[in-house]
């Protein structure tokens, strides 16, 4: 199937576009500077040509869910969302340089690394969990990295509710990643594959590889991980600072029977916590909201698809002031919708200046005539 091409960046109200950052299966990210408060920002855009229902609605329920956890240290800041001039929805959220897409491929992650990554991803699940919520793509590509160096999940965009379950909704799933139950469809997400998939994300970057992939070339199929998944055999890690201890909260976490694996993302991060313990590691916190929490807002609403947000009725012409030579996209992203120039000064009538100067005369002609009759001239 050939790979869609990305779609061209919207001018954006206080945004300058820079450069692209990625394209996925129904979405494109782009890299922009907003104007104030200055700070690069990352622009994720339907394409133009989008007219599915079920898209938008995907896209509504990654913003809403982003606005709902994003507050979490560990989980990636959503700023805003809307609609562009050309009538393609958006969210705008933090900037994040780098990931752990092909990192863990490429270098040996150490031990007390990864482990403070999976308390950390826990965290944003449990979170996520609280608030009736399921991510249901967990891998490492999906957890980025900051400015600061510090790991968030993201990409949202086929969560899902862990109350209201719909017959025809969306089955999503990255394959190396996804438990026993999902790769053979009998549930789209739940409490018990998240484990699994952050179990065998944490897998990955100790392995540097999935837990079910081969080193040969064409083992690696769909189906040659599907039913290598669905057989679920636990393969030690081969790394010798990987402790016991270590393998065996991983087994756990993707044992093929649900009931099996840790109850909660909570427990499979206090799993971890103690591996750190054992290793002479301090724990990393556990960052967990309180119980009054996940009520402050409103649920988030799965089948809405509406076109939602601020949006802009027509796109703004290039400048054509004295001096001022037209800017291209990123100063036109720059001036739209802004109101700092001096306005064009409104064209008078001479109406009233002729009334007041024929007022005044009569006026001084009325004086003239006083003093005269004053004096006696008249």
């Amino acid at each position: 199937m050939a790979t869609r091409l990305p779609s061209a960046p919207p001018i954006l109200p206080g945004l300058a576009y820079i450069r692209p950052l990625g394209s996925g299966g129904f979405a494109d990210v782009f890299l922009y500077e907003q104007d104030m408060p200055r700070r690069n920002v990352a622009v994720k855009v339907l394409p133009s040509d989008v007219r599915d229902p079920e898209l938008r609605r995907m896209f509504n329920a990654e913003a809403d869910v982003l606005a709902h956890l994003s507050a979490h240290p560990a989980i990636v800041t959503v700023y805003q969302a809307g609609i562009s001039a050309d009538g393609r929805p958006y969210i705008v959220m933090e900037y994040c340089p780098g990931s752990l897409a092909q990192r863990y491929r490429i270098e040996r992650m150490p031990v007390d690394e990864v482990l403070a990554i999976g308390v950390r991803m826990a965290g944003a699940l449990e979170s996520a969990h609280r608030a009736g919520l399921v991510h249901r793509d967990v891998k490492p590509s999906n957890i980025l990295i900051t400015t600061f160096g510090t790991p968030v999940l993201a990409d949202f965009g086929i969560s899902s509710s862990l109350i209201q379950k719909s017959t025809d909704e969306v089955l999503a799933m990255s394959i190396p990643w996804s438990a026993p139950e999902v790769v053979a469809e009998q549930t789209s997400g739940s409490i018990a594959s998240e484990v699994w998939s952050l179990g065998a994300t944490v897998y990955s970057l100790l392995a540097g590889h999935s837990p079910f992939e081969r080193r040969e070339r064409g083992q690696n199929s769909k189906d040659l991980l599907r039913r290598r998944i669905g057989r679920a055999t636990y393969t030690e890690i081969a790394r010798a600072d990987v402790p016991a201890s270590l393998q065996a909260v991983l087994a756990r976490s993707m044992s093929r029977d649900p009931s099996k694996r840790y109850a909660s993302a909570r427990e499979f991060a206090e799993a971890l916590r103690s591996v750190q313990a054992e290793l002479g590691s301090s724990p990393t916190p556990l960052e967990i909201p309180d119980e009054e929490w996940s009520p402050a807002s409103a649920p988030v609403d799965f089948a809405d698809s509406a076109l939602r947000g601020p949006s802009r009725s027509q796109l703004e012409r290039e400048s054509t002031r004295k001096g001022r030579a037209p800017a291209g996209v990123s100063g036109l992203a720059r001036d739209e919708e802004t109101e700092f120039s001096s306005p064009t000064p409104a064209r008078r009538s001479p109406v009233p200046w002729v009334l007041g100067a024929l007022a005044g005369a009569v006026v001084a002609v009325g004086a003239l005539v006083a003093t005269l009759l004053a004096t006696g001239v008249l």
